[in-house]
């Protein structure tokens, strides 16, 4: 039998006490000290989390940019989350799991190091220059939306290079801006609102 997935979760009550918002929200510290502080964080069973709107699933969002370029890929079947499959990304990342602090809530420390991880697991690129939350994100108007909360992360890169690792990852292209935003409507709702706030979020 499959183990199940334990992934990262925090409370929709605490989200709405730090304020909800619906699209981007920068100034990320606050509402990151509070989601990533132990007592107000533990693992849920992914798939009761997925249909239990109580709770909010945290996800790191990273946006790989080298030389005004950004990484651009589609999901394949084998996605984590189906519900996304075949819609094109900019942003890299997924769940944080039990095997990043064991049962335990996770720490500051411990996230950024899952960061690290979920984008090396996925991807081969050359050593980042840098690695920077800019701000959160957060759209209930899907089921999809409704049960997560992303941290934006920018990633910067000296070259724009980059190799898929994982299967589910494919057409890996870096894309100047005007591109990307003739593809707007293929994108996942989370690509589509980072790119309406590009030019904000890398220059952060």
């Amino acid at each position: 039998m499959k183990k199940e997935e334990m992934v990262l979760v925090v409370r929709r009550g605490l989200f709405d006490s730090l304020g909800a918002f619906q699209g981007l929200k920068f100034g990320p510290e606050r509402y990151l000290k509070a989601l990533l502080s132990r007592e107000n964080n533990f693992f849920a069973a992914r798939s009761a989390a997925e249909d239990d709107p109580s709770l909010k699933q945290i996800i790191p969002y990273v946006l790989v940019v080298s030389q005004d370029k950004i990484l651009r890929y589609r999901r394949g079947k084998k996605s984590g989350e189906q519900r996304l499959v075949a819609k094109s990304s900019i942003g890299i990342g997924g769940h944080m799991n039990v095997h990043d602090e064991g049962l335990f809530a996770l720490d500051r420390a411990a996230y950024l190091n899952g960061v690290q991880r979920e984008v090396a697991e996925e991807l081969i690129i050359p050593e980042p220059l840098e690695n920077r939350v800019v701000a959160m994100i957060n759209d209930d108007s899907n089921p999809v939306g409704q049960v997560h909360l992303g941290v934006v992360h920018v990633m910067r890169l000296p070259e724009p290079r980059a190799a898929k690792r994982e299967s589910n990852i494919l057409n890996v292209e870096f894309l100047e801006p005007v591109k990307l935003r003739s593809e707007k409507e293929d994108l996942e709702t989370w690509s589509q609102i980072c790119l309406e706030n590009l030019e904000r979020l890398i220059a952060v």
